[in-house]
Order: C-alpha cells, then structure tokens, then sequence
C-alpha cells in the first residue's frame, strides 16, 4: 500500500503493509487548541501523496467529531489507505468530559457500530481497544473484538497501554496486527516488557507521541505559559512548572545530534523512533501528529535518517532523566501496571 516515497512496514506477521510512518489525526481536530479545517484536510492530502497510509483516530477525540471530520478523505481515498480507531472510553452524557474506561461486550458492539457510521464505511481496518479495564478480563474483550473480525466489521485487532502480559493473554485468543503505546526521547517504559513481548509474538509497535507531544520540537516550552487554555497538554505532569525547565535542558543533545546532520529537532527524535525497528528487530511504525502539510513533509523527511551509533549513545540518556511521569494519573498506562 505504500507509494515508494516512504519505507514500508508490516502490522503483525499476517496484517497489511503500510508506510512506516503513519499520522495521528487526533489534534486536527480536538485536544491542541484552535484549529485550521481547511489546513488539516491539506495535511491529511499531503501525507497521503508522501506515502502516509495508516490514519489514526479514536471514538473518543472530540466524541467522534474526529472520526467525522476524516470521513470525506477517508472515503475519498478509501482503497489506498488504512483506517485505525479505537473504543474503550466512553463519555457519560450527563458529563461531557469525562471520560469512563470499558471494555464490555455490549459496550464494545454500541462503539463499534457507532464508529461505522460516523466513519461512514463498511468495515474498519485496524480497531484497537483504546484503554484497559481491568475489571474486565482481558480475554473476554479481545474474544469479543474477534467476533467482529468473524462478523465483516473489523479486519485486525490493535491494543493500546497494554503490558507484555496483558499483550500475551490477549495474543491467545486472536491475533494482535499492533501495539500502540507512548514512545519517544522521553518515553521508554515500554522497553521492558511490552517491546520484548511483541517481538516474541510478531506484533507491530505503534509509537504515539513520538514528538513529546510536541515538547521534543521546541514548539513551546511551558504548557501553561504557552498554550491555550483548551490544550490538554497543560494537564501533563512533564510540561508545567518545574518540570518543564528540568525537561528543557534535556534537549540539549538532540540539538547536538541535529545540528550535526542538518535536521530539526523533531527529525531526529523521529528518526530515533523509528531506528528502533532496527534496534529491537520488530516492525515499529509511529504516529507523529500534525495539523500542517509542511510538518508531514518535515516529519517524512525523518524516515531517511539513520543515526549513527555516536549519536544514538548521546541520546541514549535522555529518558532517564526526565522529571514527571507521562500523565497525571498513570493507573492507565501500561507502566503503571507492570
């Protein structure tokens, strides 16, 4: 599926090819402040002629206004690309924003018919279960989520914020094609047991937030002073305060190692993500996100850099050092399981 402008990669052993690059689609539309409409579908357009083909989105990004405002490219393109959306946090009506994890039989089919028709599509390519309840045996979920392979309506399965045992479990009752799960400079917890377990098991990893959600760019420094009330980002434990000038002076060997090959901050963070396919020896295909056609091109850009082991030992470092953790409560990260 890819156009030969990008790498390919495999979701899983069995699942399709796609650009080893994907695109978050999240904040074209919910999460990071006002947004340019008619920028973002440039964008989504703009990836695509680069060899973008797996497209990210969740029920959840703006309680499905995100899966709507892809619906006319997704069905525009629907034979060159794949889409990926997630279930699993619901929103209660009385409480718009809240957000309830479940991972329920009858909840997990009201979702998936939900995300059908606001996609306005007939099956969807990749549907993974967005965040875990633990209340819920895991192998029930995954037993249902089959089911809807059985049923036309999902093609493969994803998981997101699971462990390597939680990854294990759920592998035995269905093929998993992916793992999405937080993973940059910053964000390395996954190492320990969810990557070695997914290379056993010959399923790809999705990195989100490759980028620090922004921070590894040097797009702002400090959430509260330079960000919209609106952004999400401001609620993150490693962008406010103190923490967030403790964490500034962590990019100061990916600005080495970027003005040593000529690339911006954000390209060497990427290409550092993406060379740990190489590292780890299993297919890893992240999900920068972007609202801006000259950002995709940036960030595609990055896919043709290879750090050198000099480099790769100056970054090394990194994500030992940063100050807080990756969200305010970490019950719902995999590495708060572990």
């Amino acid at each position: 599926m890819t156009n030969g402008k990008i790498p390919a990669a495999r979701l899983g052993d069995d699942g399709p090819e796609v650009g080893a690059q994907g695109l978050g689609c999240m904040g074209m539309s919910f999460g990071y402040g006002p947004t340019d409409a008619g920028e973002a579908r440039a964008t989504l357009e703009r990836a695509l002629e680069l060899g973008v083909t797996l497209y990210d989105t969740a029920d959840a990004y703006g309680a499905g206004e995100n899966e709507r405002f892809l619906s006319p490219f997704f069905k525009a393109h629907r034979d060159e690309l794949l889409i990926a959306t997630k279930f699993a946090l619901s929103i209660p009506p009385d409480e718009p924003t809240r957000r309830v994890i479940r991972n329920d039989a009858p909840y997990i089919r009201q979702a998936v018919e939900a995300s059908l028709r606001r996609l306005d599509v007939d099956v969807i390519d990749l549907y993974y279960m967005h965040r875990r309840d633990v209340n819920v045996p895991i192998e029930e979920t995954v037993g249902v989520m089959a089911e809807l392979v059985r049923e036309g309506k999902v093609k493969h399965l994803g998981l997101s914020e699971v462990t390597g045992a939680e990854l294990r479990t759920a592998q035995a009752v269905h093929p998993i094609a992916a793992v999405q799960s937080e993973w940059s400079l910053f964000s390395r917890d996954i190492e320990a047991q969810v990557v070695p377990t997914a290379r056993e098991l010959g399923v790809a990893l999705v990195p989100y937030s490759p980028l620090g959600r922004g921070f590894l760019t040097g797009s702002f420094a400090n959430a509260d002073q330079d960000l919209t009330t609106g952004d999400f980002r401001r609620q993150q434990p490693r962008f406010t305060g103190e923490n967030a000038a403790a964490n500034q002076a962590l990019l100061e060997p990916v600005r080495t190692v970027a003005e040593a090959r000529g690339a911006s901050l954000g390209q060497i963070a990427l290409a550092w993500v993406q060379q740990q396919a190489a590292v780890h020896d299993l297919p890893v295909i992240p999900i920068p996100g972007t609202r801006k056609p000259g950002r995709v091109e940036e960030n595609i850009a990055a896919t043709h850099i290879e750090l050198t082991r000099e480099q790769l030992e100056l970054l090394e470092p990194i994500a030992a050092q940063v100050a807080g953790d990756r969200y305010a409560d970490m019950r719902f990260a995999s590495a708060g399981r572990e």
